[in-house]
């Protein structure tokens, strides 16, 4: 996402068009171990932020920053992040906090890609601090995250892949965790919700059974402001609730290793 195309829709008398999502309908699920046919850096390092963020990235910082440093590394990440429901809910209450939304499907990612700017050509100095890339979460987290750069990694009503011998591809395994693991910093959280009652006991038994997570305290994810967009803030949650549904919900922390 570039200024040039935020500030076109402005000149375009386009800033109040909201792009319409029968126009970016796809399959509901793809399959995340299929081939990739989009570019993936070789590393974090490679990630071009200014792209994504340009508020946060100006060509030219002036005199007057008094100093301020940007946020220069996103800290937030919605794996299979659908039409971004959550980053839009979460992005006023984190304003000074990159998030990125990883999504497979390429028309739904376009989808929010000109939903974010829409958002932000309708709203000046808002959602600036919110993007969206199309890519495999499930092959290529260590292409984008540094060792301990996220604080918070959300799986919101992920693929639930009732058959058994498709199991392997679940978002939440215990391999994956390993690698969630490792992008997430000690004391980072990762946020699961799903319709899917099995699904659910998959996702809390992988994450219980993880040296690396212990679940948080139910006190805690009360004050927790997160949570409540958990079930609200997406498309899928918000059929649940029209439909009188049930969710599974389970949270975890990301804990230091103990020795032996």
């Amino acid at each position: 996402m570039s200024k040039n195309n935020n500030s076109n829709m402005r000149q375009n008398g386009q800033s109040a068009r909201l792009p319409r999502k029968r126009f970016y309908r796809a399959r509901a699920h793809s399959n995340p171990l299929s081939d990739s046919h989009f570019p993936i850096p070789i590393s974090p390092a490679d990630v071009d932020y200014s792209q994504h963020y340009p508020h946060f990235f100006p060509s030219e910082r002036s005199d007057d920053d008094n100093g301020s440093v940007p946020p220069t590394k996103v800290r937030f990440a919605d794996i299979g992040c659908g039409f971004g429901g959550l980053l839009v809910g979460l992005s006023p209450l984190f304003p000074d906090i990159l998030m990125i939304g990883m999504e497979l499907r390429d028309k739904v990612t376009e989808y929010v890609k000109e939903r974010i700017l829409a958002l932000r050509a309708t709203n000046p100095g808002k959602y600036e601090n919110i993007s969206v890339v199309r890519t495999n979460s499930m092959k290529y987290i260590p292409n984008y995250f540094e060792k301990g750069q996220l604080s918070k990694m959300f799986f919101l009503f992920p693929d639930p892949h009732f058959k058994e011998k498709n199991h392997r591809r679940r978002v939440i395994s215990l391999q994956l965790l390993d690698e969630y693991a490792y992008a997430l910093e000690v004391g980072g959280i990762i946020y699961t919700i799903t319709d899917v009652e099995e699904l659910g006991d998959w996702m809390r038994s992988c994450l219980e059974d993880h040296p690396m997570f212990k679940a948080v305290p139910e006190e805690e994810l009360e004050a927790d402001p997160v949570v409540k967009l958990l079930s609200s803030a997406t498309e899928e949650g918000q059929k649940v609730a029209r439909n009188g549904g049930q969710t599974f919900r389970a949270v975890y922390r990301r804990i230091m290793l103990e020795d032996g």
